[in-house]
């Protein structure tokens, strides 16, 4: 009788284990074949035409990511275009943080249930207008280290980085049941160099991460960049902003035969503080993108949505006519899906066009409900407190140190010396990286702006009362040669009339924890940079952008969340703030506002503002 009872229990146990087995496969995807054969890529034996979009899940709040892609398909296109970020991945060596808005692998698996496939960018190199092109500023505490060399102290952190990546996402490729049809071996490093050793250590650190699919590179649309930046046995692609027809031109001599694939494709472009919003005409684009459709070419449309560089991420370009030139936090693009995620004019036009194009068979999905965005009244910030309330401990050094030398990635340094004598004459900083404020005690004697290639200026000092030099990372540079010295600081020495000073005391100031400053309503010293507070109601959630227009140049924080920089030089005079930051009822806003004088008050609006008089 036991024996019986208990046959028939191993044999209900065994039924429950295939039962249980049989609906975990059936909630697994089945695995697809990509690949490219001849002048075509096939899916699933079938020819297929990539209609691909690039958004960065970094510069979208983890909680609208369904919502952005969901809008993409519904625009008409299959695939997402998504970089990686290394420095946001490995925010320290060794740490590595794939959750919250990391969660590279949680982005990838929301495409691919919203019916879009994915194009992997994942560097080390991405450039995308990031700080440092998405290497971490980290890197460069290792003395006289060459990134996107065959450095090998270099390649073997980068290769430490992609293995990781791999544990992530190699399980999501095509072949796996997966979404992500190719990845990407570093990126336009033609534009940069043209060691094939280097190249072909990434390609190896791609395959030995898990990148067992299609492999490809991306450049610009030169036949030297081409040739420079691509290796013979991988898929080439190239980048362009009009004119497809001749465009493509030097990839089919490189690449006679093969796929027609634009990487990106501009419906716009990225703003600098100091110049203009850029915005691109619509019929252009059109007359570009029906070429592509027509001709059944593949492309990606850079930017499909670009959303906001929040916080220090803003990256910059260094170039000899232009010099330095940081880039402003919104990364709106001028995109078919604005900062906020709401479908523009581009979009609907496109959507028009690409639905006019469809495979047999294939329909678009209506178009989402574009987010909520909300306003508030304008409200005074009526309580401050001075930085110094958050000098901790100094690094003391006889010559200055650069952030990556005092292990500081992002934000600001206050550097420090006590004059031997009260004395006038010419202040000169060798070199300031990028923006410094020269100030003793309540007295601002003036800035230095790299962008304007400012060095010195005439200060009084007295004696006894320490001169501080405020000292801004406004993004380090993210394309072309100048990376390789990406340092941040006083990069050298300070001198004055002639003379160096020495002996400097250095306080790190990440502005990544505000909980010790202490406000008051009093405000009886304003001449210095200081904090500002205040707070707004907001009787129903939704996006919103704060107007800073009156400010100076400062950062914002809501409720803790660090919108990013503004400065009243533009073209950007508005911050976004997601509703997911916000909170029905009170809010709380503060202000680091570098410059005295200006308004103390802001509003929130429906829309962004670009190019407002100074």
């Amino acid at each position: 009788m036991w024996k019986r009872s208990g046959i028939l229990l191993l044999c209900a146990a065994l039924s429950l284990i295939q039962i249980t087995s049989a609906r975990a496969a059936n909630t697994v995807p089945p695995a697809h074949v990509f690949a490219v054969q001849g002048d075509r890529f096939i899916l699933d034996g079938k020819p297929f035409v990539i209609r691909a979009g690039e958004l960065h899940y970094q510069r979208i709040p983890r909680e609208h990511w369904r919502s952005r892609l969901r809008m993409a398909r519904a625009m008409g296109l299959n695939t997402i275009g998504a970089y990686l970020f290394w420095n946001a991945l490995e925010p320290q060596p060794g740490q590595f943080d794939f959750s919250g808005n990391n969660d590279i692998a949680e982005f990838v698996r929301i495409a691919q249930q919203e019916g879009l496939w994915v194009m992997l960018r994942p560097g080390p190199y991405s450039c995308a207008e990031w700080e440092f092109g998405g290497f971490p500023s980290w890197l460069l505490r290792t003395p006289d280290i060459k990134v996107r060399t065959t450095d090998l102290r270099f390649l073997g952190m980068a290769q430490r980085y992609l293995k990781k990546v791999g544990e992530q996402l190699a399980p999501l490729q095509i072949g796996h049941g997966g979404p992500i049809l190719m990845t990407q071996v570093e990126n336009e490093y033609g534009s940069f160099g043209n060691d094939k050793t280097y190249l072909n250590a990434i390609r190896q650190a791609l395959r030995d991460g898990g990148f067992d699919g299609v492999l490809y590179t991306v450049d610009g649309d030169t036949e030297k960049v081409l040739t420079d930046g691509t290796l013979p046995d991988v898929l080439a692609a190239t980048n362009f902003p009009a004119d497809p027809q001749k465009s493509f031109a030097a990839l089919e001599k490189l690449r006679p035969g093969q796929p027609v694939f634009n990487g990106e494709y501009y419906p716009g472009w990225f703003d600098n503080w100091g110049g203009e919003h850029h915005a691109r005409a619509v019929d252009a684009m059109l007359a570009d993108m029906k070429w592509f459709l027509d001709q059944k070419a593949s492309f990606s449309i850079y930017m499909f949505h670009g959303g906001t560089s929040f916080g220090y991420m803003n990256g910059a370009n260094n170039f000899e006519k232009e010099g330095y030139t940081p880039q402003t936090t919104s990364y709106d693009y001028d995109a078919p899906l604005d900062e906020a995620g709401r479908p523009t004019h581009k979009y609907f036009v496109l959507r028009e066009l690409i639905g006019k194009h469809l495979s047999s068979g294939e329909t678009l999905p209506p178009v989402p409900v574009a987010p909520k965005l909300v306003g508030f009244a304008r409200i005074d910030l009526n309580e401050s407190a001075p930085l110094s309330q958050l000098l901790g401990a100094p690094v003391e050094s006889e010559r200055p140190l650069t952030f990556e030398a005092l292990g500081q990635n992002y934000g600001f340094v206050l550097y420090r010396t006590m004059p031997s004598a009260a004395a006038r004459g010419k202040l000169e900083v060798d070199e300031t990286r990028d923006y410094a404020l020269v100030m003793q005690g309540e007295k601002v004697f003036g800035k230095l702006d790299r962008r304007l290639s400012e060095k010195a200026l005439d200060v009084s000092l007295e004696a006894g009362r320490p001169l501080d030099i405020l000292v801004e990372n406004m993004g380090r540079v993210n394309y072309g040669k100048n990376m390789l010295d990406g340092f941040s600081g006083i990069t050298h020495k300070v001198t004055l009339n002639g003379q160096e000073m020495k002996n400097w005391k250095m306080y790190s100031l990440p502005l990544d924890d505000l909980s010790a400053l202490k406000f008051s309503s009093s405000q009886a010293s304003e001449t210095g940079p200081r904090f500002w507070r205040g707070t707004f109601m907001l009787k129903e959630l939704g996006d919103t952008f704060v107007d800073t227009r009156g400010w100076n140049k400062g950062h914002v924080w809501v409720n803790g969340h660090h919108l990013g920089r503004y400065w009243k030089i533009g073209p950007q005079q508005t911050l976004y703030a997601p509703a997911e930051w916000l909170h029905a009822g009170e809010n709380q806003m503060v202000v680091f506002e570098e410059h005295p004088g200006g308004v103390h008050s802001v509003q929130g609006l429906t829309d962004p503002v670009f190019d407002a008089s100074k």
